[in-house]
């Protein structure tokens, strides 16, 4: 019986762990695509960058962000290359931010590692200086992710919060 109920919980956290990735793969998606004039191109801000916010706290979060970013990456004007290596730059920021034990630390990782990837994907589409690209993706994503480290370290006060958020 003990084992029975065991299991029925293990099913039941599967799936709210499976709908809670769901619901931010469509967050991240839906903020891109919203905003995607800002989403896309040489210069770029995705608002839905807060949101990775949330691999800081706990890794069971990154599914999530990645299928987000696969699915707004779907209708990048870059296509095949911005969905392998924008997912591959949320990937491995996400696993940064996992690691990093400083909000801003994790923000500036962030704003490298995008700058980066994404300077060198917009480079090579567009036949434009890396360093350029790198530069002002770079800038974007730092703006978002610092104003997310404030946020997210806001939000700590709240105990409800952050119990819920690293359960």
């Amino acid at each position: 019986m003990e084992t029975e109920r065991i299991t029925r919980m293990n099913k039941r956290n599967s799936v709210n762990l499976l709908l809670l990735n769901a619901m931010i793969a469509a967050i991240y998606a839906v903020l891109t695509l919203m905003l995607s004039p800002i989403s896309y191109g040489e210069i770029q801000c995705r608002i839905s960058e807060v949101i990775v916010f949330l691999a800081f706290y706990n890794k069971k979060y990154i599914p999530g962000l990645t299928v987000g970013c696969i699915i707004a990456n779907l209708f990048s004007p870059l296509g095949m290359v911005d969905i392998c290596f924008g997912t591959l730059s949320t990937i491995i920021v996400c696993i940064a931010m996992y690691k990093s034990k400083n909000h801003y630390v994790a923000a500036a990782l962030g704003a490298i590692i995008t700058g980066i990837i994404v300077g060198s994907e917009l480079a090579y589409v567009y036949s434009i200086p890396f360093v350029i690209n790198a530069i002002y993706v770079a800038i974007g994503e730092a703006i978002i992710l610092f104003i997310s480290a404030f946020i997210f370290k806001g939000l700590e006060k709240n105990n409800k919060f952050i119990s819920m958020i690293k359960e």
